[in-house]
Order: C-alpha cells, then structure tokens, then sequence
C-alpha cells in the first residue's frame, strides 16, 4: 500500500486512545506502521533477502517481530536528548518504554496485513521462505480506505474521544474482508486449471477485477464484475504464450544478472523477443503490470548477439 495509507492507519490507532498511553505515543505508530518499507533504500545490499523490495523487512520475523524494537530505542534516545535539554513539556505523560515498544509492535503489524492485500505481494516469510503471499483485496492506493481512515481520525480529534477511530478500523478490516471474498470469487473464475492466478482490484470500482492467470506457459486475462456474475469472467482473452521456455529467453536470462534479480521479484514472467540483423533483444516483463508497465520498473531487456565473427 502506499505510505499515506500506512500512515493514516498508524494515525487512527494512535487516536484511539493508545497514543495517551506513552509520550512518543503518535510518533510511534505513524512511524512504525511505514518502518518495513526502509527497504528501498537497501537495493545495494549483498543479501538478497533484504535488497528484494518487500522481502525480509516485511515478513514476521524482520518488519514485525525486529524492526520495531529499534525504533522503540530510537524514539527512547530521541527523547533523552529532548528531557536533557528541556524541551519536554511540563504537562506531558511520562514515556513508558514497555508502552513505546508495544506501540511500535502493534504498528508494525499492520504494514505486512495491508502490503498483503495487493497483487504485489509480499514474502511474508522471508528469510526462510522466498514464497510470495497475496490476498487481492485493495487496489494499491484505495480512495475507499483512505477517506473511512481520514473521517474516522478528524472525528475523533474533534469529538476528544477515540470512538470514531474505532470505528473507522472496524469499518476498514470489514472493507478488507468483504474485498478478499470477492477476489477469490474472481480466481475460481479464471477458466481452465491455472497454476498462478491474480485478481487486481479497481481503485474506484473496487468490487470489480482485473484477472490474470498463467496455465501451461501461457497467460489468459480476463475481467471480473461480481454484479455481472458470480462465478464467471464478464470477459477473457484468448491464452498468449509466454515465451519462458524460448532458447533464446533461456540463454538471456543466464547472460545478464539483472534479467534473473527481476525474475527472482516477478510472479508471472513473459518475454517478448525483436530481432534486428546480428542483435536479439529480449525483454522481461510481469503478466501482472504488463497492462501498463512503468519503464524501468517492470520491464527489463537484454541484447544478445547472434552473429558470429567470420573464421
């Protein structure tokens, strides 16, 4: 999800009543619900784990169970260095670090359970497990969810009381799960018997699908309207092949490093390839963004030579 959303939602906990439990109270949720996504700035790193975007810092054991200790000690020194210089209001509650640690726990939770929710993904088990899990149930940016989460915070601060923020959550979490039901709607509708199916939510119409499924090296799109029906696509393309198991894909793939760190990330790869003279060109692509892919993003191509120097 994006990180407005994220932070809104580290905001309605906080208003809640939770952030009146400890000085650093607020700071500890916002900030702690956007921790895991410190990871772009770690691309470089020589362990895969933590360069893959959405790897080890949003699975359970580095986004929420030792990611959130650091910040909590972060905000601790923070707030020394504040007491020791006086600039600690008079009037603000006493920072209880067992409180700040349990805020920044409950944040960081949230991170990975709403990144779950787009076709994404994320690798909630990393670094045990490279798999990738996705439940479909938002868009990336949701104006649905952002607007319940804005009323719901503006509600409460101006009402003083944490019910509104409440509610909001409740109303999010049952946004979510309905969202989820029909994703899985939309990937049993997927015809055949695919292998990879992905149910990507409208960001308005958020009750309809985009479905893309992979069965047999080849990828079948489709769209998905519950009010149309229930159990069948409103409308499918024929199959295209991927192309995965070309020689010359093959041989694209062992020659550059970047081609397989792009494959390690996509779920759905296909390739396209272009032949001018003596050059062969494959180009990578993921079946879930190749709608509309972002150059640079979710594409990567590869030059191959074909001509071999005379004798």
């Amino acid at each position: 999800m994006d990180n407005l959303t994220h932070s809104l939602v580290g905001w309605a906990l906080a208003e809640t009543g939770l952030k009146h439990r400890t000085r650093k109270g607020l700071a500890a949720c916002v900030l702690a619900t956007n921790l895991p996504d410190i990871d772009v700035f770690f691309g470089w790193a020589p362990w895969p784990p933590l360069a893959m975007h959405r790897g080890f810092t949003h699975g359970l054991v580095g986004g929420v169970l030792l990611l959130p200790p650091v910040l909590a000690g972060l905000l601790w020194l923070l707030d020394r260095w504040q007491v020791a210089r006086g600039r600690i209001a008079a009037d603000a509650p006493p920072l209880r670090l067992g409180w700040l640690l349990a805020l920044c726990w409950l944040a960081a939770l949230t991170h990975p359970l709403l990144d779950l929710q787009n076709v994404y993904a994320i690798q909630l088990l990393s670094p045990a497990s490279q798999r990738w899990f996705h439940s479909d149930g938002l868009f990336i940016v949701s104006p649905w969810l952002l607007a319940m989460l804005g009323v719901g915070i503006w509600r409460s601060r101006e009402a003083g009381t944490g019910g509104a923020a409440v509610a909001a959550l409740v109303a999010s979490v049952a946004f979510i799960v309905a969202n989820v039901a029909i994703s899985a709607f939309a990937w049993q509708a997927a015809p055949g018997r695919p292998d990879r199916v992905f149910a990507s939510p409208e960001p308005l119409a958020f009750w309809r699908r985009e479905v893309v499924w992979r069965q047999d090296g080849a990828i079948g799109r489709g769209s998905y309207d519950p009010f149309m029906s229930l159990r069948k696509l409103t409308t499918s393309t024929a199959l295209v092949p991927d192309n995965m198991a070309l020689p010359l894909v093959r041989q694209a793939v062992g020659a550059s490093a970047d081609a397989q760190r792009f494959l390690d990330w996509s779920q759905m790869p296909m390739a396209r390839v272009e032949r001018s003279g003596c050059t062969a060109t494959v180009t990578f692509a993921d079946a879930r963004f190749a709608s509309t892919p972002i150059k640079g993003s979710f594409t990567r191509s590869v030059d191959l030579e074909m001509c071999r120097p005379p004798g």
